[in-house]
């Protein structure tokens, strides 16, 4: 007898899911989930959270006319099963690669993407946008926003959830609750949604909030259950969605095929404004390496199906991550007055490190940036030291809160700026490439750039030192370049770079992490008779005006170099030169950034070549201004 065709291989779209029975739907997520698993293994990426929601995709793609009906995935991390229902599976093996498949859902990649993410939080403002454009008669049918109860925790999901309630329109929210973001989630609505999960929603939030109230004294007592009755609508029996103008469906089993299918259709055939249908999951289901992992596999590299055992690339130095959580954690051995914010992202941070040590000065405040910086903002002005942990990249949801509750009040909190630069697999979204620029330009900020692990810990000293103002410093992904690691970091002078190798013809003036490029190209110029001086600046605000006169002096050109975007240090340098006549002699002055576009996923060496930051970019910029050339264009 042969056997049967897999029921995968003969979905080329989703409207095929449309013909399957239940029963076949059922067999079809099995298959999904083993091919998730297959791909991922081969390519590494989000196992956990894809894993997670395979039924949820299943039964969404099943009742709902995609791509007419509009399905956002919030973040997009766990999106794979999604991608291989909707016409990718042949492309998933080059998920995450130099011009392969995205990791995160994007718009140009399917019509099945109505809307890019990998940032969180953002897909049910992104739904009621989309269902707004039905109402005003745009050619889309309904939305769905799918998000996870870490990302639902963030004050954006909070502000449109109470939109959608106002405006009242027909929208789907379906909130994955697996009590697991990349760090296990934090705050009251995360509690509360556990207890929504386990009984019924008042019988829950009575239990829950009358054990609480019950050890308080008795004013602040009767204040928390007049708040509680305020935020929750209790005593009263709604839920905490139905109080903002939500129906509430759930809490229903994300993995039972039959339970989904029968709540969808009917959520889809009877709502009238926005639902909010509960769905309870687990992160990494059906695969036991992910579910019995502390992290439940987020993010992994490749890895052995059979074992889950995973791919670890063979390291010559320290990752900077690891650097700064234990260059701060020895800081705060020595200062009691330390502590660190992270924004759901201690141990991306290195700041576990901390933890393990100091538990109760390190705060993990959930995906909430905007508060974490304003949090910090609290804590120095009560004269505590705070270090506020957040990639670059997310670090960009809280400028505001920068600007107006740190910068505009001179307060000295600390950022510790990780993945600064371009990342890898991550790609476009996860890019660090703007911090230079809009700290740089904000008064009374100091601003740095680690040129190697090694000058990390320093910065790390000189942040903890220093409590004139804000201070931040920045680095990359990955590990650092081998150099001999200090055994305490030293503050460094505020504003003051250093030169590592003297030359004559031509100056590299590098901020941050592409020095040892810096070095490299110095060593290949020489080759070819160009004498090149080499200055790692440190600092991009204050600028040292006497280094920068001193390369200017002594050089026929100076070509600055950092990992950021146009309109950073680069700039910086050129605006002082220029006004303080610094060129009106003759100086030519070049600044290599990343371009302006947004460069997508490769392997990080790969995309500073796209850049034109390469160690033979770097060459060729000097070559073009170097002394010889200027003779023979002049001749």
């Amino acid at each position: 007898m042969r056997p049967e065709t897999p029921l995968l291989d003969m979905v080329n779209s989703p409207a095929d899911l449309r013909e399957m029975s239940d029963e076949a739907l059922g067999q079809l997520a099995g298959e999904l989930r083993s091919e998730v698993i297959s791909v991922v293994s081969q390519t590494g990426g989000h196992l956990g959270s894809s894993l997670g929601v395979v039924e949820l995709s299943v039964a969404i793609h099943a009742v709902f006319n995609t791509p007419v009906d509009k399905l956002i995935w919030d973040v997009g991390h766990q999106c794979y099963p999604h991608k291989i229902l909707t016409g990718r599976r042949a492309a998933m093996r080059s998920l995450r690669q130099g011009g392969g498949l995205s990791g995160f859902t994007k718009r140009s990649e399917s019509a099945y993407d109505p809307f890019g993410a990998a940032h969180s939080s953002t897909s049910i403002s992104a739904a009621l946008g989309f269902a707004m454009g039905r109402e005003m008669g745009m050619p889309t049918g309904d939305a769905i926003a799918v998000i996870g109860d870490g990302a639902i925790t963030a004050g954006m999901a909070y502000e449109a959830m109470n939109a959608a309630g106002h405006l009242g329109k027909r929208l789907f929210i379906i909130l994955n609750d697996n009590d697991m973001s990349i760090a296990p989630p934090v705050g009251a609505l995360n509690r509360y949604l556990n207890d929504l999960a386990r009984h019924s929603p008042f019988a829950a939030l009575r239990d829950a909030a009358e054990g609480f109230e019950a050890a308080l004294p008795g004013p602040i007592r009767e204040g928390a259950r007049r708040a509680r009755a305020l935020v929750t609508g209790m005593p009263g029996g709604g839920t905490l969605f139905e109080e903002l103008g939500l129906s509430y469906i759930g809490p229903v089993d994300g993995h039972n095929m039959p339970e989904l299918l029968a709540t969808l259709r009917a959520a889809r055939t009877r709502a009238t404004g926005p639902v909010l249908i509960h769905a309870v999951t687990v992160k990494g289901k059906g695969y036991a390496p992910a579910e019995n992992a502390a992290d439940k596999y987020h993010g992994v590299a490749k890895f052995d199906v059979v074992s889950g055992t995973q791919a670890k690339a063979k390291s010559n130095a320290p990752a900077y991550t690891e650097v700064f959580g234990t260059a701060l954690t020895d800081e705060a051995a020595r200062d009691g007055k330390i502590v660190a914010i992270t924004a759901a992202m201690p141990s991306g941070t290195g700041l576990d490190i901390m933890a393990a040590r100091f538990a109760n000065r390190v705060f993990d405040v959930g995906i909430a940036e905007q508060h974490a910086v304003t949090f910090a903002a609290g804590m120095a002005a009560s004269g505590l030291k705070p270090f506020v942990a957040i990639y670059s990249t997310f670090l960009q949801r809280g400028y505001d809160q920068i600007v107006h509750d740190v910068a505009l009040q001179g307060l000295p909190v600390r950022f510790a700026i990780d993945r600064a630069g371009l990342v890898g697999a991550d790609g476009a979204t996860h890019a660090g490439a703007f911090d230079v620029s809009y700290l740089g330009n904000l008064p009374g900020f100091v601003v740095m750039a680690a040129a190697d692990e090694a000058e990390l810990v320093h910065m790390v000293a000189t942040a903890a030192d220093y409590d004139a103002g804000p201070i931040a410093f920045r680095y990359p992904r990955g590990e650092g370049v081998g150099v001999q690691m200090p055994e305490r970091g030293v503050p460094l002078e505020i504003g003051k770079g250093r030169v590592l190798r003297q030359g004559a013809d031509v100056a590299l003036l590098s901020y941050g992490a592409h020095l040892a490029e810096c070095l490299l190209a110095a060593e290949a110029l020489q080759a070819q008779g160009i004498s090149v001086t080499v200055a790692d600046a440190r600092f991009a605000k204050p600028l040292d005006t006497d280094l920068i006169d001193q390369l200017g002096r002594h050089h026929a050109a100076v070509v600055t170099v950092e990992q950021g975007a146009a309109g950073g240090f680069g700039a910086m340098v050129l605006q002082y030169l220029a006004n303080s006549g610094g060129l009106d002699h003759g100086l030519r002055l070049r600044t290599m950034t990343l371009p302006d576009r947004f460069i997508d996923q490769a392997s990080p060496a790969k995309m500073y070549e796209e850049a034109g930051l390469t160690v033979a970019d770097i060459t060729r910029v000097v070559t073009s201004v170097a002394p010889q050339r200027l003779h023979a264009l002049t001749a």
